[in-house]
């Protein structure tokens, strides 16, 4: 079982690392020195992995994983895996923010109240 004095203990080795915790999820230690929370589950006969956040000063304390942990095992009793809906918001959240620049281009653009191009005077050619 892991502690906080030994998540802060963990440190980068030349290939990426687990440690475990209780209740299935463990910390992933990759070589970079970035630590986070995941965990691995079986939905519908399938392996499936969660990560649950990171942790450090901006990210998730152990205490705050394992309150998400708990979630997570509601959510797939209740028959919902976590890992498709989590790309599911992102997915939507993206598809939101090009739609936003694709309908409303003109916000993006130019300021209120400019022309899309300089007005010309009307030009014809001739053919003499």
């Amino acid at each position: 079982m892991l502690t906080d004095t030994a998540l802060k203990n963990l440190r980068p080795k030349a290939r990426a690392y687990k440690s475990t915790d209780r209740d299935g999820m463990y910390v992933y230690v990759s070589t970079g020195g970035a630590i986070s929370f995941r965990y691995d589950y079986r939905f519908n006969g399938r392996r499936e992995t969660l990560t649950l956040g990171r942790y450090g000063s901006a990210g998730l304390t152990l205490a705050q994983a394992r309150e998400r942990l708990i979630e997570v095992k509601k959510a797939i009793a209740d028959g919902v895996s976590p890992a498709v809906e989590k790309q599911r918001a992102k997915r939507r959240l993206k598809e939101a923010h090009d739609f936003a620049q694709v309908a409303h281009p003109a916000r993006h653009d130019r300021g209120q109240g400019e022309r899309r191009r300089p007005a010309r005077p009307l030009r014809r050619r001739r053919n003499l």
